[in-house]
């Protein structure tokens, strides 16, 4: 029990910050959009929309049903989109597209959360004077740049550093919603969802553009369900439900008990706090700002690694930072370009109001897009029987999708295009990868051999066989690899020992040593070697080579590690189109990561081998 306690507040830290300081802009940004139709019947009617709008979308859909289909622990729109089963060339494909995209904005959406988020609370200073307003974008910026400038140190460490100031953050807003409840007992009354249906019915254009603003209640729940693999399913909605939905349904009550008491809302969450207070209140506002910038960050982590894993995108660098936690990760270039990307939105939009217009829509369609893949996998999981049902859930869930979303859809003029335009870039890039890798692949399976052709080759006599070990990494697993062929027959030699050795890492901290290390004799002096690593085992392939001699594997003489670099060009007689895919798939190539640098081979032993290939 102790240490679910624990993890529940290292969820805290880590999970609830977006959806923990809403409260700071939401109801702001609802009493802005209504104007003078902001009546004590319409701040009721708000109240009830954001209310069931978190229970229904959150603690039903998300806490109770989307965070059941995790994929070996891992959560996110991606892990729903691998339970398809769909392949890209097969049938199924508008399910991987849906996936895709639906990962590709959240990209999009992550990088306003932090800008609007620690924005709005440093602008709660010039609730105490005007003297702030002038520094409140500089304060703001030099917060985000030493958060993401304290990433490479892991969502652990940072979640537990944040865990008790966010703990202490949920404490406050209810205490606060209490005392703005103590003085219009009435607002109350919101938890009738009549209000809300009332609110719709009798504003109707206005109505709508309302649920805009409403939704910027629930813009972390996407990025909660990516999360879910840094601490768990059942710490998370013990979090939720024990702490984070009743202080937000108490301070959301607050202020618009404050709201119906004063007659005005300038600023509704730090006007619920009596003038004493502010300061200490910004402070504090300010550190649950940081918490929020970091789930969304955390969650993107989480999807790029998911993202290389499954071969949509480059492979970068992905520093692991726990033994104990396979989620817990840090990835040094998505963190960097969300930096720069949140700094330009802040010095651009200018103020917590303005970026509220940006905010939201690529989030409504990641949770539209979310809705239609659960009901893929329930459908997938359950009998013909249970059909019915998985249908009737999802027609609820999407309904109330489709509500946000065509509200959220109209703020596409007032900045909303940015977070999706990022958001198709990134599906671009991930569409490209994945199709040239998979053009790369087939090239190099037409150019392999069978080991039954290679040795024919070997022994024929026209290949000399020197002195030392060639080492050749390759990922197939059967065939000859073309490096290999391509060597022998350029310079009609090859080492007199030949090992293919391949690495492959498992979604576990550590493997067994029995398990570590597979040795197959293909012939004489030629070996095929698997690797089987943990994801936070550090490789070290000279070590690896020592211990399968010991295993009785071959034994490394004069080592020379071979790697493949390659120049992939499209052909002439392919169209446009074509060859501007397979030179942008080229870019990316020549930049990304290359798994070698991380595998401790001595730069005086290491051989680059440059092909090129026509696509």
């Amino acid at each position: 029990m102790a240490a679910q306690a624990k993890a529940a507040l290292l969820a805290l830290g880590i999970v609830y910050g977006d959806l923990g300081t809403s409260p700071l802009y939401t109801v702001q940004v609802i009493a802005q959009i209504m104007g003078d139709r902001f009546t004590a019947e319409a701040a009721l009617g708000s109240l009830s929309l954001i209310v069931w709008a978190l229970i229904l979308t959150v603690s039903l859909k998300y806490c109770w049903f989307v965070m059941r289909a995790d994929n070996q622990g891992e959560g996110g729109i991606l892990a729903l989109m691998t339970m398809t089963g769909a392949q890209w060339a097969g049938r199924g494909r508008w399910w991987i597209v849906a996936g895709l995209f639906g990962a590709a904005l959240l990209y999009g959406d992550g990088i306003i959360t932090p800008a609007i988020s620690v924005l709005s609370a440093v602008e709660g200073l010039t609730i105490a004077t005007d003297w702030f307003v002038p520094y409140t974008v500089p304060i703001a910026v030099a917060i985000l740049v030493l958060l993401f400038a304290i990433q490479s140190r892991g969502t652990g460490t940072v979640g537990r550093a944040f865990a008790p100031i966010m703990l202490v953050w949920f404490v406050t807003i209810a205490m606060l919603g209490i005392l703005g409840i103590w003085h219009q007992p009435e607002v109350l009354k919101a938890i009738n969802p009549l209000y809300g249906f009332e609110l719709l019915i009798m504003h109707r254009g206005i109505g709508i553009a309302t649920l805009g603003g409403v939704f910027l209640a629930l813009t972390g729940g996407e990025a909660l369900y990516a999360d879910m693999g840094q601490v768990g399913r059942r710490p998370m909605r013990i979090a939720w439900y024990c702490v984070v939905l009743p202080a937000l349904v108490l301070n959301y009550a607050g202020q618009i008990g404050n709201i119906l008491n004063m007659g005005h809302a300038r600023s509704p969450f730090f006007e619920l706090a009596p003038s004493w207070l502010i300061y200490p209140l910004v402070v504090l506002a300010t550190s649950a700002s940081v918490i929020a910038s970091q789930a969304i960050i955390s969650g993107c982590f989480s999807m790029t690694q998911q993202a290389v894993q499954l071969g949509w995108l480059p492979a970068t660098r992905i520093k692991h930072t726990s033994e104990d936690a396979y989620g817990q990760i840090y990835v040094p270039f998505v963190s960097w370009t969300m930096m720069i990307f949140t700094v330009a939105l802040i010095l651009g939009f200018g103020s917590a109001s303005r970026l509220a217009g940006a905010y939201g829509t690529a989030v409504s369609i990641t949770m539209v897009l979310t809705t239609l893949l659960l009901y893929k996998v329930l459908q997938m999981r359950r009998s013909s029987t249970f059909s019915v049902k998985a249908a009737l859930l999802t027609a609820i869930f999407l309904s109330v999708d489709l509500g946000f979303l065509s509200a959220c859809m109209l703020k596409i003029g007032d900045g909303a295009w940015i977070p999706l335009t990022i958001g198709g870039l990134v599906f671009a890039t991930m569409v490209i990868w994945h199709s040239g890798a998979a053009y790369l692949h087939c090239r190099s399976q037409v150019r392999s051999m069978s080991p039954a052709q290679f040795f024919e080759l070997l022994n024929s006599g026209r290949i000399v066989r020197a002195p030392g070990t060639a080492i050749f990494l390759t990922r197939l697993s059967e065939n000859i690899p073309p490096i290999i062929v391509n060597y022998a027959r350029r310079t009609g030699s090859l080492q007199k020992t030949v090992v293919l050795l391949s690495v492959t890492f498992e979604r576990l901290p550590r493997v067994a040593p029995r398990d570590r290390i597979r040795i197959s004799r293909l012939a004489e002096d030629f070996w095929r070697i698997n690797v089987h690593l943990g994801f936070f085992e550090d490789p070290d392939l000279p070590s690896v080579l020592l211990t399968a001699t010991n295993l009785g594997g071959p034994l490394v003489c004069q080592p020379s590690y071979f790697i493949e670099r390659l120049d992939v060009v499209s052909r002439g007689s392919r169209t446009l189109p074509f060859r501007l895919q397979i030179c942008l798939f080229s870019i990316m190539l020549r930049n990304s990561a290359r798994v070698v640098d991380r595998f401790k081979v001595p730069p005086a032993t290491l051989i680059e081998l440059g092909r090129r290939i026509d696509l």
